[in-house]
């Protein structure tokens, strides 16, 4: 298992769209991806459960992997979330 934690930067968090992004790309990978969050653990390749995790900007989660391709799976993702999921300027003014 490898994990690392990262702060949520879109403005609305992680509402349908980056929640989308986020989902579709940890499917990409064999290793079973989630989210921790306010004591919770959410299954990352299933987007109903990342919306109804909540997750807003500025919180700080913890990605986690279990597999195969762990190490790159949260590297990857971690670095997704940094780079604020697609969203142009992401918490910026």
């Amino acid at each position: 298992m490898y994990r690392k934690e990262v702060t949520i930067v879109n403005p609305s968090g992680l509402h349908a769209r980056p929640a989308a992004e986020f989902c579709k790309a940890a499917s990409m990978f064999r290793s079973g991806v989630y989210i921790l969050h306010n004591g919770r653990k959410i299954n990352a390749k299933s987007i109903v459960n990342i919306l109804a995790g909540g997750i807003l900007k500025g919180s700080r989660v913890t990605i986690e992997a279990e597999g195969p391709d762990e190490f790159i799976a949260v590297e990857t993702l971690v670095a997704l979330v940094e780079n604020g999921l697609g969203e142009a300027n992401p918490g910026r003014p």
